[in-house]
């Protein structure tokens, strides 16, 4: 099982990209490891909710991303559920490949303001 969150902003780019990448390889080389053929992997995928409203979509982009990597490794993806405003708890048993989840709470609603600006006597502004 993995769990991953990609960093987000204007200056991680690609970079972003290869956390999801190294966390991926990591758990295939792990299984290869255990025994696992590559050729008969399968992946279910959960997750991919936008957790906070009124802030940007990072579960969308973790999504999408998830699901490009298992297509292009060749990864086939047996189930999935994506997306919504709920969390989810995942449970997983390895020996028959059985998962299932529970949906936890709402959306949390952001509220989102701009600090004040306090001056300081040199006037040098504070955040």
């Amino acid at each position: 099982m993995n769990h991953f969150l990609l960093p987000e902003g204007s200056n991680v780019g690609i970079q972003a990209a290869s956390f999801g990448v190294n966390a991926m390889e990591l758990l295939i080389n792990a299984m290869i490891k255990q025994g696992a053929s590559r050729n008969n992997l399968h992946a279910k995928v959960f997750g991919g909710a936008r957790m906070i409203a009124g802030l940007s979509d990072v579960g969308a982009k973790n999504a999408t991303f998830v699901l490009g990597f298992l297509r292009e490794e060749g990864i086939t993806c047996t189930g999935q559920s994506l997306g919504g405003t709920q969390a989810r708890r995942v449970e997983f048993w390895p020996a028959d490949g059985r998962a299932r989840q529970k949906l936890l709470g709402e959306t949390v609603q952001a509220i989102v303001e701009k600090p004040p600006v306090v001056k300081s006597g040199n006037e040098v502004e504070l955040f």
